[in-house]
This record gives C-alpha cells, structure tokens and sequence, in this order.
C-alpha cells in the first residue's frame, strides 16, 4: 500500500498533519540550551544583611506580614548550565549551610516576572537595577504552598485550605551564551548535578530536590563552548 499523503485536494492539511506540526512544535519548546559553565564570570560585592532569627521569629514574621498584607508570595529560579557533560542546577548557598534557589519575596502588588527580574539583579548582579541586563523568565514548573503558619510547603493546596499563608512558585530561566555573575561575599553560587540534587531531601529540601523531576519533561541541547 502507498504512503498516505495527509493533504486535501484544496491544499489544506488534513487532522494529522496539523497534529503532527502541533506535536513538532511543542517538541521544540521543550528543549533548554544550556551552555558551558566555563562560558560565565563570577564575581563578588558587598555582602548582603540576613537577619538571625529562630524558627519562632520566622513564625512571627509570617504572621505580622500575612496580617500587613496577605499571602506571602515567593518566587524562585531555576537556571541551569553544563558541566562534564551534564546538566547543573545553579544554587546559592547560605553560610555554608543550607541551599536555595536565587529569587525571593515579592513587594506587595509586584508582578512574578518583575519581582523574579529584580531578585536576580539584586543576587546576581553588580546591582540591584541589573546595569542593562535582561533575564529571561520562561514557564512557572510549579508552585508550593504553606496552608498555615506552622506547616511545611506542599507542592498542591489542599481543598480544604481557604487561606494559605505563603506560595512559592518556581520559574524556568534560560541563560544567554555569557554573562557576569556578582554575588554576595557571603553567598556562594554553586553548579550541582541534577543527579546529586534527585529527591535528596535531607541536603536540598522538598522545594529543590523536585526540580530534577520537574524539569524531566525538557530535552537539553548542551551547547559546546
């Protein structure tokens, strides 16, 4: 039997050619170029004021807050680059301790994009403005939240949750071929290996090591220096 040609006499694609173009196009929303690490510059400023507070502090804030205005909404990015051959999340982590992904709270009536664009500039870039440069925020991949005060993230909000207390959404963002990193002295900017990060709890948290199975529905085009 011949091959099916998939077009009408009128020159109009039939049903499955255009889902096979549907299916082609979103194949190739799903690739991330990343580039070499080696294609970056890091560089160091002024370290960054964090205060000292306890798990009850932390409480308290989030209760004077979400009083002031609200539901406390985060955002976070998740930036990844090539080493060895193999994809790295980029993470700072914070006196040598625990791990993060840059980003952090919105200011009331900020947009996520705006809000995501000057935590990074602020985090890591010379200043807080950016000097010029442009991030490229994609997709949001998910979104976390903490139905009370008390109560860890989940990455869904119960039914029966009315009022949650915080949200944290992650957003995908794609890096140019170079560009100049400056963080904090007292920060540090590390590439981890998606493998390493994969469902590691106890190092990474809930919040972090998700992103591996998050970012499982793209391809990597690793893109050679």
């Amino acid at each position: 039997m011949g091959e099916e040609v998939g077009i009408f006499s009128d020159g109009h694609a039939n049903s499955g050619d255009r889902t096979r173009t549907h299916n082609q196009s979103q194949s190739q929303s799903r690739v991330i170029d990343i580039y070499p690490l080696s294609s970056y510059y890091f560089g160091s400023k002024e370290a960054l004021h964090f205060k000292e507070e306890t798990l009850a502090d932390r409480t308290q804030r989030l209760k004077s807050n979400y009083a002031a205005h609200g539901l406390r909404t985060s955002v976070e990015a998740v930036i990844v680059v090539e080493l060895f051959k193999h994809p790295h999340l980029l993470l700072l982590q914070v006196k040598n301790s625990f791990f993060k992904l840059p980003g952090g709270r919105l200011r009331p009536g900020e947009s996520d994009i705006d809000g995501l664009r000057r935590k990074l500039s602020r985090k890591l870039s010379l200043s807080e403005n950016g000097d010029g440069i442009d991030w490229e925020v994609g997709e949001c991949l998910g979104m976390w939240w903490r139905p009370d005060f008390e109560t860890l993230l989940y990455p869904y909000l119960p039914p029966n949750v009315k009022r949650p207390k915080e949200c944290t959404k992650l957003f995908l963002v794609k890096l140019p071929v170079s560009r100049k990193f400056i963080v904090p002295k007292n920060l540090k900017l590390l590439a981890v290996p998606l493998c390493q990060i994969h469902e590691n709890h106890k190092t990474y948290g809930p919040i972090i090591s998700g992103v591996p199975q998050l970012l499982s529905k793209f391809s990597f085009n690793i893109i050679g220096s």
